[in-house]
């Protein structure tokens, strides 16, 4: 008798339950916050996000805008041409809360720069340095007048006195994280791959995850966020694979049960090693031609495809006991959930 096929879990029962929760904050909020995109290429999939944002906005009753520049305002200008003048220009207008521009435009290190000019009392991606730091950091609240400081490092913020509460301290609210991150891990709690038994701030112990891509926007941050909430997380990327973890090694202090955020260690198992032991596995590679083996995956493991493009094969669910095909549809509600706390913090600032 042939085995099962695993369960086939699309975004939409997922998105359903933060579209409740989204209303109903909204419904608390005395204006509805002011979402402005930035298209300023014309590559048809910046496009067609821009055209799922306004529309996610729309029904939930949010404000969107969107503002067009370079080539997608005119054909004869250039991709990304004057997107910097209009980053500035939304920074500086009082009635946007949230910016959301629409990447990749020039590359990887022109964009990086980019994310940095947005205002990251504006940033509903989470990708100013402030939030990254805190994420790595395992810091999870934030003063938003932290974010005004033109010394924006260490700062007011500790992990380890506040790692184990969901619960902001007065004074702070929950930091921003980028959208498709926590995406994935809100994915995950609803699969039950987190443990709700166990601490906050430590729900993902026991589990062995793989998550291949290390980008800045999706594969690092992702594994730093599984890492910091107790999973041993394979970071796999196109030249090498990290370990990230917050448990002692053996070589470590004993004496310690964890440490206050995660630790990178380098790793000499290769893919298919890292593979059979995953409980859970997470690809964001953006190339149509890369899939993961199906034969190298340990049975009953749990993938979630976060690429445009499946990053699995076709077969995967022969080995998967859980299948999520893509999680865009819980990205953009993590996105208004993010700009609904910017709006937080713009009133904290005013009080």
């Amino acid at each position: 008798m042939s085995a099962p096929k695993g369960v086939l879990l699309k975004a939409d029962p997922i998105a359903a339950t933060f579209r409740e929760e989204v209303k109903s904050a909204l419904a608390q909020r005395p204006r509805p916050p002011k979402l402005v995109g930035i298209l300023a290429t014309s590559a048809s999939p910046s496009k067609f996000y821009a055209d799922f944002t306004r529309k996610q906005c729309e029904d939930l009753g949010f404000q969107f805008e969107l503002r067009t520049t370079g080539a997608a305002s005119k054909p004869d200008l250039a991709e990304g041409e004057g997107v910097e003048e209009a980053i500035i220009e939304a920074n500086e207008d009082d009635s946007v809360d949230g910016i959301m521009v629409y990447f990749p435009i020039f590359g990887s290190q022109q964009d990086h720069y980019l994310q940095q000019v947005v205002s990251p009392l504006k940033d509903v991606e989470g990708l100013h340095f402030k939030f990254h730091y805190n994420l790595y950091h395992n810091i999870r609240f934030i003063e938003p007048r932290s974010l005004t400081s033109a010394k924006m490092t260490m700062a007011t913020e500790s992990a380890p006195d506040h790692s184990k509460t969901d619960t902001p301290p007065p004074g702070t609210f929950k930091s921003i994280i980028p959208c498709t991150p926590l995406a994935v891990v809100k994915t995950l709690e609803y699969a039950g791959v987190y443990n709700k038994l166990l601490p906050y701030g430590d729900r993902a112990y026991g589990k062995t995850v793989v998550v291949i891509n290390r980008s800045e926007v999706v594969g690092r941050p992702l594994a730093a966020l599984l890492a910091n909430d107790g999973a041993r997380v394979f970071s796999v990327d196109i030249d090498s694979i990290q370990e990230y973890t917050k448990r002692p090694r053996d070589s470590d202090d004993a004496a310690r049960r964890y440490h206050p955020r995660h630790i990178v260690h380098p790793c000499t198992m290769q893919l298919q090693e890292c593979l059979a032991i995953a409980d859970v596995v997470i690809s964001a590679v953006p190339v149509a031609s890369y899939k993961v083996k199906t034969a190298w995956l340990k049975d009953g493991c749990v993938c979630v495809n976060v690429a445009a493009d499946k990053n699995f094969e076709a077969d995967v669910r022969e080995k998967a006991s859980l299948y999520v095909p893509a999680v865009g549809k819980v990205t953009i509600l993590m996105l208004l959930r993010n700009l609904l706390r910017l709006q937080q913090y713009q009133e904290a600032l005013k009080a």
